[in-house]
């Protein structure tokens, strides 16, 4: 045990220097370490079942990162290729982007055609348990990993809505989930209308072609940028997109602690739709590069923005690889649109609030009625 506590002496004061802990006194931080170190001994030796060393350090880490927001978090090795996958366009999986919020798995954005948004899963619900597992006590990690599973397999989600007084089953089955970021098409001949899944690599250069062919109709009037459902990813993207229906000003600022965290970025001239006009669909599950799109064209005043608050996630997340192989979600600044406003769990309120209607209500359909709502505000 002396060399168990020896090791973890020298990792948990790494670990703790990596923290801004210089103002506390030298010998309250040796006992802590101290404390740390005696809590792990007591449970190799008493705990009713016998531990996993690795598994409790690496909950260690996990913890300490998830004390510090509820987007930081350790990646596993494992875990880390997953999301390596997820983001190269093709994984397994239910399709639903989450964070863990009062202990719970808590849905930021179902994905659109994925066996999880078919199954009825919406942005804020908070799943409590997996296949009868409860989620409370769970890391994210953890509960993600639980999600996984050989396509084709069942899963069954527990979760609790607001405004539901019971707990909703979710029976699911795993697909391969194939994202698909732009899809386009025109409305009544005269609306151009843009829908926006997810910021990934190739999304602003999507757009532009998306836009460049719907621009062939010479009787486009007008365009609707949906980006409802949309849980957001690459900062670069959002600050492109944005710029594609920009002649100058701030699209967005970041401020850190380090100084190349702490930027701002600024549209180059040429409004790729002309100055045409543009309705911009949020709903709850808008989040983060969403809401960069969606705040700085509100206050540009270059767009109207209807349907319902986003969701607030106002932070730009780094990933860092460890020498394990593994890597760490770490938030590294906060982002500021042109106004000054930082969006952190308040969101961008729309100028025109929809909301959705009627249980069979899906996105991009006839049922529609936030949509609906647009096309008729273009149509006059």
């Amino acid at each position: 045990m002396k060399k168990i506590n020896f090791i973890l002496f020298f990792y948990i004061f790494f670990l703790f220097s990596s923290f801004n802990l210089h103002a506390e006194k030298a010998d309250d931080l040796y006992k802590k370490i101290d404390l740390f170190s005696e809590v792990l001994e007591k449970i190799s030796e008493e705990y009713v079942n016998e531990i996993n060393q690795a598994e409790i350090m690496d909950a260690a880490i996990n913890g300490v990162l998830q004390s510090l927001d509820p987007y930081s978090a350790y990646m596993s090795p494992e875990s880390f290729k997953n999301m390596q996958t997820e983001t190269s366009g093709e994984f397994g999986g239910l399709g639903i982007e989450v964070s863990m919020e009062l202990g719970v798995v808590k849905v930021i954005s179902p994905i659109d055609n994925t066996p999880a948004h078919k199954a009825g899963i919406k942005a804020g619900d908070y799943i409590v348990k997996i296949n009868d597992i409860q989620v409370q006590g769970k890391t994210l990690t953890e509960a993600v990993n639980l999600m996984r599973g050989t396509v084709g397999s069942s899963i069954k989600l527990s979760v609790r809505r607001k405004g539901e007084k019971k707990t909703l089953v979710f029976n699911i089955v795993r697909e391969i989930i194939a994202i698909t970021s732009v899809k386009s098409k025109i409305i009544d001949d005269k609306i151009g209308y843009l829908r926006l899944t997810s910021f990934n690599e190739n999304s602003s250069n999507q757009i532009k072609k998306k836009i460049k062919n719907i621009k062939k109709n010479k009787s486009i009037n007008g365009y609707i940028l949906d980006l409802r459902n949309n849980p957001g990813g690459l900062l670069n993207q959002a600050i492109k997109i944005t710029d594609i229906f920009l002649e100058d000003g701030e699209i967005v600022s970041t401020r850190g602690r380090r100084k190349a965290e702490t930027r701002k970025w600024f549209a180059n001239k040429g409004d790729l739709i002309n100055g045409k006009p543009l309705i911009i669909l949020t709903n709850y599950g808008s989040a983060s590069a969403s809401e960069i799109v969606a705040g700085a064209l509100k206050d540009h005043k270059r767009a109207i923005l209807l349907g319902e608050n986003s969701f607030g996630k106002g932070s730009v997340q780094s990933i860092i690889p460890l020498k394990n192989q593994g890597a760490i979600r770490l938030t590294i600044s906060k982002y500021y649109l042109p106004s000054g406003k930082s969006i952190s769990e308040i969101g961008v309120v729309p100028d025109i609030v929809v909301e959705e209607l009627g249980e069979h209500f899906i996105i991009n359909t006839k049922t529609d009625n936030q949509l609906n709502y647009a096309i008729k505000l273009l149509n006059g």
